[in-house]
């Protein structure tokens, strides 16, 4: 098999936040600052740690903005969900003895808080979070980091994301890239596969091995 691990971005990849991480930051700048922002001038924001998101909008109070931004967060869990399809893929990959792991840009703490409520943390084994790296996506740094503690080259493992970081992420760490469309409704970033749905993986993997 071509591909020994299969490593995941968070949102936009295995779970949808956006509403809830769009919102949320939209109520954050106008509480801050009394400027309402439209959302679609907030979507860079998606796939970067939030410090990062809050520096590019020039946040001064940082520590205090991302801990309005975590309070507002949770006015919106109730819209955060499983894409459709993952829980069968990742049932699958296991079945094929795939090693799965995580590389995101969420804080650990935000890792436990918004990802573990999902009955699906349990098929990962390595986890890169935003706090385990100084540099981050779209640097190489997390999944270099991942490299390290799996002892796993980087051609034997394929990295799945949404968002323009995450495939220059990939890139930067010579590591292969698909793209999840479901998640990323955008064709036109860098990709060595295009992922309509998740199952589309296994067909992939299929053809190449």
């Amino acid at each position: 098999m071509k591909y020994k691990h299969i490593v995941f971005d968070i949102d936009g990849t295995l779970i949808d936040t956006e509403y809830a991480v769009l919102y949320s930051l939209q109520e954050t700048i106008k509480e801050l600052s009394g400027k309402e922002m439209p959302c679609s001038e907030l979507r860079f924001a998606l796939g970067i740690t939030g410090i990062d998101a809050l520096k590019k909008l020039e946040i001064k109070d940082i520590s205090y903005a991302i801990g309005l931004w975590d309070k507002n967060m949770c006015k919106y869990a109730d819209t955060i969900k499983v894409f459709d399809g993952i829980p069968e893929l990742l049932k699958k990959l296991l079945r094929l003895d795939c090693e799965m792991g995580i590389v995101t840009s969420k804080t650990r703490e935000e890792f436990t808080h918004d990802f573990c409520q999902f009955d699906i943390s349990h098929y990962f084994k390595t986890i890169i979070c935003a706090d385990d790296t100084q540099e981050h996506k779209p640097n190489a740094a997390p999944l270099l980091k991942y490299m390290q503690l799996s002892e796993i080259q980087y051609e034997k493992i394929l990295y799945i994301g949404d968002s323009e970081y995450d495939s220059k992420c990939a890139e930067n760490a010579g590591v292969d890239f698909a793209l999840a469309v479901w998640g990323s409704h955008n064709k036109h970033i860098r990709a060595d596969y295009f992922l309509e749905r998740p199952a589309d993986l296994l067909s992939v993997m299929t053809a190449i091995n």
